[in-house]
């Protein structure tokens, strides 16, 4: 671990030396780079530092116990000696915390896009229950979440429903509940009282940027037509909702939550930026398939990874063995007990995988 702090402090200081390069200053995008960079060195540095220190005064005080005859100077430094190992401890945990790789979309905003599954009508109202449960969960969170595109199931809930969320570590967060959500309950429409199992697919994807994905506009073909829903007067009178196809992935993306068909335009471009950034990731990760698949990270949005079971108020999250049974308060957005789970387990495996935990 040593070795690893001193090339972090050796890059910093190369860093700070960049950052004031005028072919630096001169390029914003090249600037902006090494500034982010330096500032999330800066604080392991800081604890590296001060790790040091800790470790030479252990040095100093083991040396004065070698050397000291007078018993009160002796205890003294036995003292300071168990106060030095403490410390050390301490900062032994946190540099490992902080030398856990870092996902850069983390603190992005994010696109949240559910679908109905296997089930029929009952896949759309669980499609349902899972937004309105993202809804209160942002609700708490102090999140600003903006409703993009829907359809609406024939009997309640959604076939798919696609909304932008925004605030502090949205995607840090958010990207753990990605995959196959399984609900086991008797539908409504269901005479005989069976329970029945019905699925409903989230994704959650980081919404990019113009810099980090290059959009070429000749590529992409644009329709507009009249919204649907409710909206007030400018609904199916005017053109205000916007499709937009990438002709060569053939990602079709949709928007008709504002009036204005310029806004729908622009928000429609950050869905399609970030579907075709997660295509992109998905390549990059089968390139280097020899890789170990994390089990509780942003995973493939076909692994069933929750399943709720209403005759039992039992919600269980299968990547990590998780089983609660209060299912009223999950569906109600108390869904932060299995992120916090799932973030720590993520975070040990970083851990183990870099070689910072026996």
């Amino acid at each position: 671990m040593l070795d690893k702090l001193q090339t972090i402090k050796d890059r910093f200081e190369e860093v700070g030396q960049l950052i004031i390069q005028p072919d630096s200053m001169s390029d914003m995008s090249k600037y902006a780079k090494l500034t982010k960079e330096y500032k999330d060195l800066e604080k392991i540095v800081q604890v590296y530092d001060e790790y040091r220190l800790v470790l030479q005064n252990i040095e100093s005080t083991k040396e004065i116990l070698d050397k000291e005859k007078d018993q009160d100077f002796r205890d003294m430094a036995k003292a300071e000696l168990e106060e030095l190992k403490d410390k050390k401890e301490n900062f032994e945990e946190e540099l490992k915390q902080l030398l856990i790789p870092k996902d850069p979309n983390d603190s992005k905003d994010c696109i949240l896009e559910i679908r109905s599954g296997t089930g029929g009508d009952e896949a759309a109202i669980f499609a349902g229950d899972l937004f309105r449960m993202y809804e209160r969960f942002c609700e708490m969170q102090g999140w600003k979440l903006t409703v993009l595109d829907l359809t609406f199931g024939s009997a309640g809930g959604y076939k798919e429903i696609i909304a932008t969320v925004s605030g502090a570590d949205v995607y840090g967060m958010l990207k753990y509940e990605s995959g196959v959500h399984r609900v086991q309950r008797v539908p409504a429409t269901e005479s005989q009282g069976r329970v029945h199992t019905s699925a409903a697919t989230v994704a959650v994807l980081p919404e990019m940027d113009e810099v980090e994905v290059h959009l070429d506009m000749n590529d992409i073909r644009k329709d507009t037509y009249c919204s649907s829903g409710p909206g007030g007067q400018s609904v199916n009178t005017t053109y205000s909702a916007v499709r937009l196809t990438h002709i060569p992935t053939g990602v079709v993306v949709t928007c008709q939550d504002e009036k204005s068909q310029i806004k729908n335009f622009e928000k429609a471009l950050k869905v399609l930026r970030s579907r075709l950034y997660e295509m992109e990731l998905a390549k990059h990760n089968e390139a280097v398939g020899a890789q170990r698949k994390s089990m509780v990270g942003s995973g493939d949005r076909s692994d069933k990874i929750r399943t709720y079971n209403y005759p039992q108020s039992r919600v269980t999250d299968h990547r990590i063995n998780k089983t609660v049974y209060n299912l009223p308060e999950v569906m109600d957005g108390h869904i932060g007990e299995f992120i916090s789970a799932l973030r720590m387990a993520d975070n040990l495996e970083k851990m183990q995988s870099s070689g910072l935990e026996d």
